[in-house]
């Protein structure tokens, strides 16, 4: 019985050990990915007018329905997302202009097309 308790206590205080250094070990505040891109962007809006552009571009979207399984955007833009009648969550985007709505029944299909110009 003496053994057990010894063991017991010796365990336990191995445990108590172990969760203070956990404590005492330093860590990182301003390490998320999320806090340095937020950091990075910020910097970046900041000093844009270090870099002047001399090309002024705009960044315009539409949406395309059709009815079936593929949708198309018109020439020059690009497919940025794809939406399917009946609930459908399956789809791919083909040659990068047109979505295909994998779901066997399929009445709509809506590609979001966008370019910058």
């Amino acid at each position: 019985m003496l053994t057990f308790n010894k063991m017991k206590t010796t365990t336990c205080s191995l445990l108590i050990c172990i969760s203070l250094l956990q404590l005492m070990v330093p860590v990182n505040t301003e390490g998320t990915l999320e806090s340095i891109v937020e950091k990075k962007v910020k910097e970046l809006l900041a000093n844009r007018d270090d870099c002047p552009s001399t090309v002024t571009k705009t960044f315009s979207c539409t949406s395309i329905t059709a009815s079936g399984r593929l949708a198309s955007c018109p020439s020059g833009m690009t497919v940025t997302g794809c939406a399917c009648g009946y609930g459908c969550g399956s789809w791919d985007i083909r040659d990068g202009n047109t979505c295909h709505c994998q779901c066997s029944t399929m009445d709509w299909a809506t590609a979001r097309c966008c370019q910058l110009a």
